[in-house]
C-alpha cells in the first residue's frame, strides 16, 4: 500500500509535466494560426471570424487552456509555468514557416534571453506550499494582502482597457501584453482552485453552499479572464508580429504569475541569498531580452555589413 501511494504521488506530477509539454506546443501554434487567419481575411477584405485557419487557432487555444487546467491541477505551478518557454520557441519556428516572420539576430537573442531568464526566475522563485483543501484555499484567498493586490490589478486593468488600449494599443505592444499578463494573476489561481472546489461540489461528501459559491466564483473569474485575454490577443496579433508578441507575453505572464503566487502563499521570507541573487540575475536577463526584442523591429544586425566594409576598404 505504501509503495502504491508513493508511486501515485510520483506519477501525478509526471502526468502533469507531460500534459504541460503537449499544451505548450499546442499553445505555441495558436498565435501563429490566428495571425495567419487575420492576414488571410485582411487580403480578402472580410472578417477573420469567417476564416477556417483562424478558427483552427482558436480551437487550439481552447485545447491548450484545457491542458493547462489539467496540468496545473496535476503538478506544481513552478514546474508547469516554465515549460511554456517550449511554446515560445515552437511558435517562432512555426511563424518562420507559415507566416515568413524572420526574426533578426537581435530578436533571436532576445527570445532566447527571455525564455532563459524566465526559467531561472521560476526555478529560484519561492516554492508555494501545497493547498490540499477548500478551506485552506478560502483562507488564503481572503488574506488582506492578496485582496489588496487583486483590487489593484483590477483597477489597473480598467485603466489599461478603458483609456490606454484605445489610445496606444496599436502603437505599443506592452499595452495589450500587460492586459493579458495581469489577467494571469487570476487564471492560474482559479485553475488550481477549481480542482479543489470541484472535489467538494461533485464529491461524495455532504453538499456545501460555500463550496458551490467558491466553485462558481472561480469558474466565472477564469471564464472572464480567458475571454478578455482572447480578445486582446487577437487585437495584438492584428498590429504586431506573432513572434514578438508571444515572447514578450510569455515573459510578463510568467512574472505576474510568480508575483501573485508569492503574495498568495507568502513564501518570499523563505528565499535564501542564493535564490535572491539568482532571481535578480534572471530578472535582469529578462529585461535585456525584452529590450532586444523591442529594438529588433527598428534596428538590424547582420554579418554582411562587415564583409561589405572590408571589400570597400
Amino acid at each position: 500500500m505504501a509503495f502504491d501511494s508513493e508511486l501515485s504521488a510520483v506519477s501525478l506530477p509526471a502526468a502533469g509535466i507531460v500534459i504541460a509539454v503537449i499544451s505548450s506546443f499546442i499553445n505555441g501554434s495558436t498565435f501563429v494560426l490566428q495571425k495567419k487567419g487575420i492576414l488571410r481575411s485582411r487580403d480578402r477584405g472580410g472578417s477573420y471570424l469567417g476564416d477556417a485557419v483562424w478558427w483552427s487557432g482558436t480551437l487550439a487555444m481552447i485545447v491548450g487552456q484545457i491542458g493547462n487546467f489539467l496540468a496545473y491541477n496535476a503538478a506544481p505551478a513552478v514546474i508547469v509555468t516554465p515549460l511554456g518557454a517550449l511554446g515560445v520557441l515552437f511558435g517562432a519556428v512555426l511563424a518562420s514557416w507559415i507566416l515568413e516572420e524572420h526574426l533578426s539576430i537581435l530578436g533571436k537573442l532576445g527570445c532566447v534571453l527571455c525564455c532563459c531568464g524566465s526559467v531561472v526566475l521560476i526555478i529560484h522563485a519561492p516554492k508555494a506550499e501545497a493547498v490540499t483543501s477548500r478551506l485552506e484555499l478560502e483562507e488564503r484567498l481572503s488574506d488582506p494582502v492578496f485582496v489588496i493586490y487583486a483590487l489593484l490589478v483590477v483597477l489597473l486593468l480598467i485603466v489599461l482597457i478603458v483609456w490606454m488600449a484605445p489610445a496606444h494599443g496599436t502603437s505599443n505592444i506592452m499595452v495589450y501584453v500587460t492586459i493579458c499578463s495581469l489577467l494571469g494573476s487570476f487564471t492560474v489561481p482559479s485553475s488550481k482552485g477549481l480542482g479543489l472546489a470541484a472535489q467538494d461540489v461533485f464529491g461524495e461528501g455532504p453538499w456545501s453552499s460555500r463550496a458551490v459559491a467558491l466553485f462558481l466564483g472561480l469558474l466565472g473569474t477564469l471564464a472572464v479572464s480567458i475571454l478578455i485575454q482572447f480578445y486582446f490577443i487577437n487585437k495584438a496579433l492584428e498590429s504586431f508580429s506573432s513572434n514578438m508578441f508571444e515572447a514578450v507575453y510569455y515573459v510578463t505572464f510568467t512574472c505576474t504569475v510568480i508575483f501573485a503566487s508569492a503574495l498568495l502563499f507568502k513564501e518570499w521570507t523563505a528565499l535564501t541569498l542564493t535564490d535572491s541573487l539568482a532571481m535578480l540575475c534572471g530578472l535582469t536577463t529578462v529585461c535585456v531580452g525584452v529590450v532586444l526584442l523591442r529594438i529588433s523591429q527598428e534596428a538590424s544586425l547582420t554579418w554582411k555589413q562587415k564583409g561589405l566594409r572590408e571589400k570597400t576598404d
